[in-house]
């Protein structure tokens, strides 16, 4: 494809504004974000709660959605783009050739959606066989079981009492949490 044969970058309405793509330098989207926020940029850093093991013991941590990346809403004419990248975590604002290429808007909006509806909810990947769980979600939702074993690393084997006997269940681990 020849330079004159390459499509424009939608330049109409540049003084609407948009989302853009940042790229934070690695582990630094946090404090990018905040950097970002006490300039007054509107921002959109989606996250998630994530089970992990620090020190041996099982702790929540936020972690992104997207790693290394947050959305900002900027119009390409009265904002000011220039402080965007010598902040704190910033590497750069994504751009497709030598323009920062703009995110859909519908695409944010699916995502803000997503995540009032638990996107943001937590999600588990560390069980021991033996450990008290209780289910989140589905038809066992509230109930304890006990953990008996990973299958994969996105479905768990649970031991549920039901009827007076200890049934198998499989389930996604995601739909777990530690049990009291």
């Amino acid at each position: 494809m020849s330079h004159s044969e390459r499509q424009p970058i939608d330049d109409t309405d540049d003084n609407l504004p948009r989302w853009y793509v940042v790229q934070c330098k690695g582990g630094e989207s946090f404090r990018a974000a905040q950097h970002l926020a006490n300039q007054g940029y509107e921002l959109f850093h989606p996250i998630l709660q994530v089970q992990k093991k620090r020190s041996g013991k099982l702790v929540w941590l936020d972690e992104p959605l997207f790693p290394h990346y947050l959305f900002i809403r900027l119009d390409r004419i009265a904002s000011n783009w220039r402080p965007i990248r010598s902040t704190r975590g910033v590497l750069r604002v994504v751009n497709f050739g030598n323009h920062p290429l703009p995110v859909d808007d519908e695409l944010i909006a699916m995502l803000r959606e997503q995540g009032s509806q638990g996107l943001e909810s937590a999600v588990n990947v560390y069980f021991r066989a033996g450990e008290k769980v209780e289910i989140t979600e589905g038809p066992f939702k509230d109930l304890q079981a006990v953990f008996a074993s990973h299958k994969g690393d996105e479905r768990a084997i649970v031991l549920l009492n039901l009827l007076n006997r200890q049934q198998q269940l499989e389930m996604p681990v995601a739909s777990l949490r530690p049990g009291s």
